[in-house]
């Protein structure tokens, strides 16, 4: 099923020509913001955990607050939000955020800092899921994959760019500093999207709740989105983990352990958008060859983590294949909703904030078990599910083309 006529956004581009509009770009900003405010707070932890006098362990929580806020504020907001022109649910979005983060900056009580991330966390996974939506339709469908690649390249970026810099900022300013300049720049986002956002219609009332969830009876849907889960289980929770890989298996010292964190965000960087253009000409193949990279290079961290430069090259390399897929995996939901496609969308942000809050938990619970090795392996087994859903939907697709 196609995505409803009544909500389309003007497509600004030719097939021809094989460019992106520039919406799909701003909206990276967008996605490069929101990555860079839910994982900075890693870096910034101590400086928040001494100035609100609270332990690591308690100021801990404000990251997984806002995981659970991105798993139910995305469909949540998204649904809320569904009958309003998408420029303007992207304004509100990013409304939303900029509040979120003035009163994290201005907080003196743990209690509100926790309810403020959660507030922010909605508005990022009601932000990312609409963006997904309007760069999709701005592409057209055969740009659709390379679109997604380049909104989910900018979040790759955050990790990258973003978080490195907050905590840089955060070490010049204070921690506070941080959240007053990622507020800043999201206005001067709201800017942007105002500016190159198309405008479209509203949807009007005749669209209901009960009709957004009858169109998620699509197989492929949920399919797509099983994909969602065991990816960024698999290569999350294995990622989260390798610092002590590194420093107490492999003997890298740890000022070396950024350098190799660093390679592993510019090689996701680099396959996000690699993927996303491949995606469109292929994309049962893009989602079955990384994932079973991945397997394969999570197994060899496992089995090899006493030889640093071999770890640390492969620990690049699966950032090169890890979440490269994610871009089509959105694209391929996107699509699969029909009516729902907004819905659609939202499932995957939540989809993938699952997957990564299971696999860090199960990986937790099991690492003195398993040891510093253990984390690659789990990750391994679980990404290695993700061949399941993949390749009955490439089947499926290869036996409508046959028809």
């Amino acid at each position: 099923m196609n995505a409803p006529t009544s909500t389309r956004v003007p497509v600004r581009v030719t097939a021809g020509a094989q460019r992106l509009p520039i919406v799909v770009p701003v909206l990276a900003v967008g996605t490069f913001l929101m990555i860079t405010t839910e994982f900075v707070i890693a870096g910034i932890l101590p400086g928040v955990a001494a100035d609100l006098h609270v332990s690591l362990g308690r100021a801990g929580l404000l990251i997984t607050v806002f995981a659970i806020g991105m798993i139910i504020g995305s469909p949540l907001m998204t649904l809320l939000t569904i009958r309003l022109p998408k420029r303007r649910a992207l304004l509100l979005a990013l409304a939303l955020f900029v509040a979120g983060h003035f009163v994290v900056a201005l907080a003196e009580g743990f209690t509100v800092l926790l309810i403020a991330r959660l507030v922010t966390a909605f508005a990022t996974g009601a932000f990312w899921s609409v963006a997904s939506v309007v760069a999709a339709r701005a592409a057209g469908p055969q740009l659709g994959s390379r679109a997604q690649g380049v909104v989910g390249a900018g979040g790759s970026l955050g990790t990258v760019l973003g978080v490195p810099l907050g905590a840089f900022l955060a070490q010049a300013v204070g921690w506070r500093g941080t959240f007053w300049a990622i507020a800043a720049a999201a206005v001067v986002l709201a800017v942007l999207v105002a500016r190159f956002v198309p405008r479209d219609a509203a949807t009007g009332g005749h669209i209901s709740i009960r009709g957004e969830f009858s169109g998620l009876r699509s197989g492929r849907l949920w399919l797509t989105l099983l994909a969602c889960v065991t990816t960024s289980g698999g290569v999350v929770s294995a990622y989260s983990y390798i610092a002590p890989v590194l420093t107490d298996r492999a003997g890298i010292a740890a000022g070396l352990v950024p350098v190799v964190l660093t390679a592993f965000g510019v090689g996701s960087f680099i396959g996000t958008l690699l993927g996303g253009r491949l995606g469109d000409a292929r994309p049962g193949l893009v989602t079955i060859v990384t994932p079973a990279a991945s397997t394969v290079l999570l197994v060899l961290i496992g089995l090899v983590t006493d030889q640093p430069i071999l770890t640390a090259v492969l620990v690049a390399v699966l950032g090169l294949f890890g979440l490269s897929a994610n871009g089509v995996l959105i694209h391929t939901a996107v699509h699969a909703a029909g009516d729902a496609a907004p819905l659609g969308s939202a499932l995957t942000v939540s989809a993938f904030n699952l997957g990564t809050a299971i696999g860090t938990a199960l990986v937790g619970v099991l690492l003195d078990t398993t040891g510093v090795a253990g984390p690659a392996l789990i990750g391994a087994g679980i990404v290695a599910l993700t061949l399941i859903p993949t390749t009955l939907l490439a089947t499926v697709a290869a036996r409508q083309r046959r028809i």
